[in-house]
């Protein structure tokens, strides 16, 4: 028996160096998982932005001095996001291209806005008033204005949006010709 045991342990003594090169196990390593890049889901209306619009004004004016006709325009502002509720404040111009009935020609509008509005996420609702300076072919003249604006997050930098506003100017220059105008215009801006 001891013979047996003698002979087991040679035999495992002697088939040891067989298995030292013997390949492992495999070492399979967890794959490394990169994170993507989260979502842009708007929200912070805080900081400047400026841009460009385009739109349509239609000019009621004292007797014959009606017309309509496009507009084209700069803007430059800064919102304040105070969670739901953004204020804000904008300079425009827009030159406008409006026959008043032969009487006088709309060249253009400058205003100085305030805006207060409700934070939806990438979606701002608001509205807006202020002063607006005309400037005619009779003259110039300065009335305030109000009305209503939305503005969309297409991405972080980039926003589009549309307002319509009714602006109304007293004997203009005095000429005697008053003028309600409306203007629509949409809106595109790069926010800094």
């Amino acid at each position: 028996m001891k013979r047996i045991i003698y002979a087991g342990a040679l035999t495992l003594a002697a088939a040891a160096p067989l298995y030292a090169g013997a390949p492992a196990d495999p070492v399979i390593e967890a794959p490394v998982i990169v994170p993507a890049a989260p979502a842009f889901v708007g929200g912070d209306w805080t900081g400047f932005y400026a841009g460009g619009q385009l739109g349509y004004a239609d000019i009621d004016g004292t007797g014959a001095a009606d017309g309509d006709g496009g507009t084209y325009g700069i803007h430059a502002g800064y919102n304040y996001d105070f969670g739901n509720f953004v204020l804000g404040g904008e300079l425009d111009y827009d030159k406008l291209d409006v026959d008043l009935g032969g009487i006088a020609e709309a060249d253009s509008v400058a205003r100085l806005k305030l805006k207060a509005g409700y934070d939806l996420g990438r979606t701002l609702v608001y509205a807006t008033a202020g002063a607006a300076s005309i400037d005619t072919s009779v003259g110039s003249d300065t009335g305030g204005f109000y009305g209503l604006g939305l503005a969309y997050k297409v991405s972080d930098r980039f926003t589009m949006g549309g307002e319509v506003l009714d602006h109304s100017f007293s004997d203009i220059d005095g000429s005697g010709v008053d003028a309600d105008a409306t203007t629509f215009t949409l809106r595109g801006s790069y926010n800094f």
